[in-house]
């Protein structure tokens, strides 16, 4: 007779006695403990923000572009005299439909809107609507809107001007007449249901519109890669790229007022400081934005000094009026970039006293989400490994799910959840990251020779037995491969999670992107790169270890 060992001689021989620990047990107990841990710090994070949901501070939101990262620190620092807590603004939350459902959901209290959005994209209304008309519309819903801070900032499309007197066009409608056009507007614009389509239907316009971040639209008209854009008519660029604004001859837009959107229970939770707002009612106008956008963009200043300057403005009425685009002392605009002083170079933005919070953010959202997929994972290749049918089923459906683009999977899961923050992003890491970790345990499972199960099975060995004695060890190199592709995969994924408010070094690409500010995305995306390199040269050692210890 043949025993293990005699027919397998490159194998161990097989013993129903429990092994010895090995330096291969060692890892796999390090590795499940290292989960373990990860996962009870997810959930105390959970737990602690379900906690504070009900009576935490002043929670004032922000969509993702310059204006709405002011107006919500000049909201916020207008409220702070009058708060018990510090008021948290949570910026750079994404576009409307994921800020209107942190809203809806409670995770955030208030946040800058504009009447056009509200009445055409929130309420869905084809007429105009007054602030009566929008707030007895909003109360079923348990929300208000409130505070007209006394400008319109509406949607327009420009062109360069030198480009538009060669064509003969100072409308919308005589872009008709040019079907060549190359139009660069952004996503939200070309889905919102007072954007492109109805803009195209109205004035019979022929042109294909590509899809363009807001912020990265002036660089492209700049570069001539494009020939039209949507602006935002306090936008700062308008004037310093010499764009010409066409007029909007049909009156296509409605008006777009700036005002606050909030919860029905702020006013009563937060009694101080609601009526303090409500002071800033028409103290901002036109001229008074753009130059607060411009020290922003075309400067780099801080959106709360920003804030803070211009509050400090509006509490001395003869320097705040003003009559042209100006400062927040009524200088020019031109002025105020001139004199801003303390624009920030790179290695000031790159190690920001924010590194160490967003590193420590960053490096915790893709801890836990691994550990979590792994969990999940590796339990689900195992048992259904016996079922190829199953298995197929649910690798499929991981995949399908790795289709799902970041921004949309965060907003069904905004609406799922009723959260924002680190729970969503949480939620989606793991299901990006699900996907390798299963197939790459399936996979190695898949390639344990025949014939170690059949000797394993001789010797007396259950299914469950060999599963855990033979088939995982022998698989657990590739296993931690997929470990390895999906912690990559999640340190570039992870940001995303600034689109909801869970920091990492992708607030920084976020406010970058918003700014047009190159620097300011690199000093985001190097490091999240540094973080992967990083990673990969401790799986190269773990990898090393294994086979040393195999």
């Amino acid at each position: 007779m043949h025993n293990g060992a005699g027919k397998y001689p490159s194998q161990p021989a097989f013993s129903l006695t429990p092994p010895p620990v090995t330096p291969l047990l060692t890892w796999r107990l390090l590795l499940c403990r290292t989960s373990c841990m990860f996962v009870a710090l997810a959930l105390g994070c959970s737990l602690a923000a379900w906690a504070g949901a009900d009576d935490g501070p002043l929670r004032i939101g922000s969509k993702r572009f310059t204006e709405s990262y002011i107006l919500a620190e000049l909201l916020a620092q207008t409220a702070a005299p009058h708060l018990r807590a510090a008021p948290e603004v949570r910026q750079g939350l994404g576009n409307t439909a994921i800020v209107y459902e942190a809203l809806r959901a409670g995770q955030i209290d208030l946040y800058p809107e504009y009447a056009g959005t509200i009445s055409q994209e929130i309420l869905k209304s084809t007429a105009p609507m007054d602030l009566a008309q929008m707030q007895a519309a909003l109360a079923p819903l348990g929300l208000g809107v409130a505070v007209p801070l006394g400008f319109n900032d509406g949607y327009a499309l420009a062109m360069r001007a030198d480009k538009a007197q060669a064509l003969g066009i100072t409308k919308l409608g005589d872009m008709a007449a040019h079907p060549a056009l190359k139009l660069g507007l952004s996503n939200e614009f070309i889905g919102r249901a007072d954007g492109w389509k109805g803009l195209a239907q109205r004035y019979g316009l022929p042109q294909k519109p590509a899809g363009l971040d807001h912020g990265l639209a002036y660089d492209a008209i700049a570069a001539q890669q494009v020939d039209v854009i949507d602006i935002y008519t306090t936008d700062a660029k308008i004037d310093f790229l010499g764009l010409r604004v066409l007029v909007d001859d049909q009156h296509y837009f409605p008006r777009y007022d700036a005002v606050v959107l909030y919860r029905l229970d702020v006013p009563t939770r937060h009694r101080q400081a609601w009526a303090v707002l409500q002071t800033l009612g028409g103290r901002i106008n036109e001229a008074m934005m753009i130059a607060m956008n411009a020290r922003a963009e075309l400067k780099g200043v801080a959106f709360d000094v920003i804030a803070r300057d211009q509050l400090a403005a509006l509490a001395h009425p003869t320097k705040a009026a003003t009559g042209a685009a100006s400062g927040p002392s009524g200088t020019p605009v031109a002025a105020v970039v001139t004199a801003d002083a303390g624009q920030r170079g790179f290695w000031a933005k790159l190690f920001a006293p924010d590194f160490a919070r967003l590193a420590g953010q960053h490096v915790l959202l893709v801890g836990v989400a691994v550990a979590l997929a792994t969990l999940l994972g590796i339990p689900m290749a195992v048992l259904t490994f016996r079922h190829p049918r199953l298995g197929a089923t649910v690798l499929g459906a991981a995949g399908l799910l790795q289709t799902v683009p970041s921004i949309a999977m965060l907003a069904v899961l905004i609406s799922l959840l009723g959260a924002i923050g680190t729970l969503p992003a949480l939620v989606a890491l793991t299901l990006y990251a699900f996907l390798p970790i299963m197939r790459n345990t399936a996979t190695g499972l898949a390639q344990v020779p025949e014939g170690l199960r059949m000797a394993g099975t001789a010797l007396g060995l259950t299914a469950r037995q060999r599963m855990r004695h033979i088939e995982l060890p022998l698989a657990l190199p590739t296993i931690v491969a997929g470990v390895r592709t999906a912690t990559a995969i999640s340190i570039g994924t992870a940001t995303i999670a600034a689109f909801v408010g869970a920091g990492g070094f992708g607030e920084r690409i976020v406010t970058g992107l918003a700014l047009n500010d190159r620097e300011l995305l690199l000093a985001g995306a190097l490091p999240a790169a540094l973080l992967a390199f990083l990673s990969e040269a401790l799986f190269e050692m773990l990898e090393r270890r294994l086979r040393r210890g195999a």
